[in-house]
C-alpha cells in the first residue's frame, strides 16, 4: 500500500485526518538530505504557551515532557493523551513577585532515569523520581553562594552532569539584588554530590550538550557555539568556536542561541535564529528548520528518529532519518 501525503496551506493531509504544519526545512548544504527527507513536514501538536522549552523523552511511557518557563509548568504530551499539566509548580516556589514565575528550564534524565529539572526561580536543581513523584534538591549552591538560575543540562554516561547559569531567571538579570554570583558559570556536579566550576569566562553559557562518545562538551553563548574536549576528570581543555549565528541574524532570522540535541553521527540540532539549525560535528552548517518563530530547544524522541521542537507558543516535530544519541 502507497501512502500519499500533500501539504497545502499549511495542512498535511494523512490517511484522512488534518493536522497543522508550519515552516520549511532549508538546505545550505547537501548533506542534510542525508538527515532529514526532502519535503518532510513539521508538525504541529500543540500550542498556545508562553515560551516553551527544554524537551525530553519518555521512554518509559512513551511520552514527552517540557517546560512553559514563565508560566511554571512543566507539560506532558503523548501521541495517544494529548497534552496535559505534568508538574505545577515545576521551579519556583518563592513568594508572589510581580510579573514573575520563571519555573522549570532545561530537563534532562539522568542514568537511572530520573528527571533533572533546572529551577529558574528556586536556583538551583532538583530530581524527580518518576515512578514515585517524589523530588528532591541535587545542588543550589556553589561554595556558599546560590547559583544565578540553571537553565541547561546535560548528563554523562558516567551519571556526571553539566549545566549552564546564566542570568535569564533573575527578575533583575545581572543587576538583580539577590544576585550571589559576578560571573556565569558552567558547572559540573559529580555522582557523589561534589559540585564543580569548569567555565567562568562566557558571556551567557545557555545551551550544552555532549558528543556521542561522551569525550567532547558543546555550550553556546549569545550567537556562538563552543566546544571543550574533556579531561579524565570531567573537567575542560581548551575553548574552540565551531560557529558563529551572527550571519543569520544579520540576515533577519529571529530567535535565541539555545538549547541542542546531538545526533548518534555527532551532528549538532540547536536552537538558533531561524529556527533549529544542523551542524556537523564540525560545527559546518548543513541547514535550518525554519518554523517561522524563536525555537528555544529540542530533542529526539519516539524511536529515536522524530525530533521534537518547542517553538515559543509551539510544539512541533519532524521526522529525520538520523537517530539522537542512546536509541
Amino acid at each position: 500500500m502507497i501512502a500519499l501525503v500533500f501539504l497545502l496551506a499549511g495542512i498535511l493531509r494523512l490517511a484522512g485526518e488534518e493536522i497543522k504544519t508550519m515552516g520549511e526545512v532549508v538546505v545550505v548544504d547537501p548533506a542534510l538530505n542525508k538527515l532529514i527527507e526532502p519535503g518532510t513536514p513539521i508538525e504541529v501538536l500543540a500550542e498556545g504557551f508562553n515560551w516553551s522549552e527544554g524537551p525530553v523523552w519518555i521512554s518509559d511511557g512513551e511520552f514527552l515532557v517540557f517546560s512553559d518557563v514563565p508560566e511554571n509548568r512543566i507539560y506532558k504530551w503523548s501521541e495517544e493523551g494529548g497534552l496535559d499539566v505534568f508538574l505545577e509548580p515545576s521551579g519556583y516556589t518563592g513568594l508572589p513577585r510581580a510579573n514573575y514565575k520563571q519555573g522549570s528550564n532545561g530537563l534532562a534524565l539522568d542514568e537511572n532515569g530520573k528527571l533533572l529539572i533546572c529551577e529558574h526561580g528556586d536556583r538551583r536543581i532538583s530530581r524527580l523520581d518518576l515512578k514515585e513523584g517524589k523530588r528532591r534538591v541535587v545542588v543550589d549552591n556553589y561554595n556558599g553562594s546560590r547559583f544565578n538560575s540553571p537553565n541547561d543540562v546535560v548528563v554523562a554516561r558516567n551519571g556526571d552532569f553539566y549545566f549552564t547559569d546564566p542570568c535569564f531567571g533573575l527578575q533583575g538579570k545581572t543587576e538583580d539584588p539577590y544576585r550571589e554570583m559576578d560571573y556565569m558559570g558552567v558547572f559540573l556536579v559529580r555522582k557523589d554530590g561534589e559540585v564543580v566550576l569548569v567555565e567562568d569566562s562566557l558571556e551567557t553559557p545557555n545551551g550544552i550538550g555532549l558528543s556521542p562518545d561522551g569525550k567532547i562538551l558543546y555550550v553556546c553563548s549569545r550567537e556562538k557555539w563552543f566546544r571543550y574536549k574533556l579531561k579524565q576528570d570531567g573537567t575542560l581543555g581548551k575553548r574552540e568556536l565551531i560557529f558563529d549565528a551572527k550571519p543569520l541574524t544579520d540576515a533577519g532570522h529571529r530567535g535565541p542561541t539555545d538549547g541542542m540535541s546531538i545526533d548518534a553521527q555527532g551532528n549538532i540540532w540547536a536552537a538558533a535564529p531561524g529556527g533549529i539549525i544542523v551542524l556537523n560535528p564540525d560545527g559546518k552548517l548543513l541547514g535550518r528548520i525554519d518554523t517561522g518563530n524563536r525555537s528555544a530547544n529540542c530533542c529526539f524522541g519516539d524511536d529515536g528518529k522524530t525530533l521534537y521542537i518547542t517553538s515559543d507558543y509551539y510544539l512541533c516535530r519532524i521526522r529525520t532519518k538520523t537517530e539522537g544519541i542512546d536509541f
